[in-house]
């Protein structure tokens, strides 16, 4: 059965839009709580990033899940790993978290997770669904579920980022910055390198409300290329807005994305990995890299979920999307922005070699990635007319490159990728294929 609100990635919209209003918020937190209780759960621990909204909305779901008699516990702005973590430690039933992640400020979303730390399933989803569909009814007075604060929520988080550092040395001598994208991982990144010996620089760490993810994170990388090349650092670290992204930066201000940390995860630990997981959108390159080291490598559809299913499914540890989602399940349940950077920081002290040395290991096939913004962009991807110019640009390509147009999962934009050996061509097939829908859409 096809989900009526639920997207990729929960719940996101415009904030004042569908369901990303008040009052509906407040009856998403009572469905929730209904098919909650239900299964026999008691409790809830919310948390948020650092746009505006999220004090509206954390009230409206804290009032939903009381009505339908579930307690809350609310960790207020905290990035969205460190909720499914927290979920996990406190023993809550269930983790909520009110954010857009790389969405600009006037967006804003719910994510779930379950008692283990992992997003809630579609079967759940669909419970919550059926339920939004019935009239608010409030438990009585006497059962009314009650909400507390955690205080000590961000130390307790940074001590746990912290021990997953394995290195044997810690990080003195790094010169580092952070970009915290004005975001959740603001008064946690950098006290966790701090501790750890490095030498921080930070940007992005003063949210406003409105800031967040705003010309900076992992979203828009020129900021932190720029201070660490002006710092004279040993590399950069950027977050997104919610923490659960990261991309790195080397001395020379070269971008490491998710494909080039997913490679130095796989290839710098101490223990041979059988394989990873990357998406469909993963550069042919990193697949080819791995494989020439006995690293199988197999590709899921574009969502940390679908990584994180495969994942399950084969039994490995680690997965990672360019975007920057990236799954060290040895270490934590879900994508952490925080936590896969210390993993690549433990590889470059184990290996006694630079963020550049390592990233180097892969040179990139060329690729080309144009986002166009449409109102019905799953439509589009029916028309036939983009069918056969996909067809006939892949003919082109021929056995030396690929081609992907998706829908995102997310956003109201047509992405089209194209990779192969040839960057004049890449380049003009992906100029061609946007043109067509262009004139498709017209």
């Amino acid at each position: 059965m096809d989900k009526k609100y639920f997207g990729t990635d929960g719940i996101r919209n415009r904030v004042g839009s569908g369901m990303i209003r008040p009052d509906q918020i407040l009856k998403l937190g009572w469905a929730t709580g209904k098919v909650m209780k239900a299964r026999g759960q008691k409790r809830v621990m919310i948390g948020k990033d650092t746009r505006i909204s999220g004090y509206m909305f954390e009230s409206a779901l804290e009032a939903g899940f009381i009505a339908a008699g579930i307690d809350v516990m609310l960790l207020g702005p905290m990035p969205t790993p460190a909720v499914a973590y927290l979920t996990q430690t406190f023993r809550a039933d269930m983790g909520v978290v009110i954010s857009a992640s790389h969405n600009p400020h006037h967006d804003n979303g719910i994510k779930f997770f379950s008692a283990e730390g992992k997003k809630i399933s579609d079967e759940m989803e669909l419970e919550v669904e059926a339920a939004f569909e019935q009239d608010i009814e409030v438990v009585a007075s006497e059962n009314l579920g009650k909400a507390w604060r955690i205080d000590d929520a961000p130390g307790r988080y940074i001590e746990f980022c912290k021990s997953t550092f394995d290195a044997k040395q810690k990080l003195t001598g790094f010169k580092i910055v952070l970009d915290c994208s004005h975001g959740a991982t603001y008064h946690i990144a950098p006290h966790v390198f701090k501790e750890l010996g490095a030498e921080i620089v930070t940007i992005g760490d003063q949210p406003d409300g409105i800031n967040i993810n705003q010309g900076c994170g992992a979203t828009y990388i020129d900021a932190l290329q720029k201070a660490v090349v002006e710092q004279g650092a040993d590399l950069g670290i950027a977050f997104d807005g919610d923490g659960d992204r990261v991309m790195m930066v080397t001395s020379q201000g070269e971008l490491v994305d998710g494909d080039k940390i997913l490679y130095i995860l796989a290839t710098q630990g101490s223990k041979s990995v059988p394989g990873v997981v990357g998406t469909v959108m993963s550069n042919l390159a990193v697949e080819n890299a791995l494989k020439s080291k006995g690293i199988e490598f197999v590709r899921s559809a574009v969502g940390d979920r679908y990584v994180m299913q495969l994942l399950t499914e084969k039994g490995w540890s680690f997965g990672a999307e360019p975007s920057g989602h990236v799954l060290a399940l040895n270490k934590i349940s879900t994508g952490d922005g925080i936590i896969a950077a210390l993993q690549v920081m433990s590889a470059i002290v184990g290996a006694n070699q630079s963020l550049d040395e390592l990233a180097a290991e892969v040179d990139f096939y060329p690729s080309v990635l144009k986002n166009l913004q449409l109102d019905d962009a799953q439509k589009m991807m029916t028309n036939p007319v983009l069918k056969s110019a996909i067809e006939d640009a892949e003919k082109k390509l021929a056995d030396k490159g690929r081609i992907l147009v998706r829908a995102s999962g997310t956003e109201p934009l047509i992405r089209v990728m194209v990779e192969g050996e040839d960057r004049q061509l890449v380049e003009s097939l992906a100029d061609e294929l946007i043109t067509v829908v262009k004139a498709e859409n017209s």
